[in-house]
């Protein structure tokens, strides 16, 4: 990353508190995901959920739960 861009950046600038254990589990997986070369929803969601990772009901992921908990996440 050039200097000049380091300094200006922020990951969490918006995040308005301390990132939980679970966005922490939940954004290494899907960064995990995403090094494996997958980079549409339906073999994210795949990915998450042979990671054995469950959205926040205990339920497998899905397409409409996922956009729900990134709406959530994003609020």
């Amino acid at each position: 990353m050039p200097e000049k861009a380091a300094h200006y950046l922020e990951p969490e600038q918006t995040h308005p508190e301390p990132i939980s254990p679970y966005e922490t589990k939940l954004s290494g997986s899907i960064m995990e995901i995403f090094g494996r070369g997958v980079h549409d929803l339906p073999g994210l969601i795949a990915g998450l959920n042979d990671l054995g990772l469950h959205a926040p009901d205990g339920q497998d992921w899905s397409e409409d739960n996922f956009r729900a908990e990134m709406r959530r996440l994003g609020d």
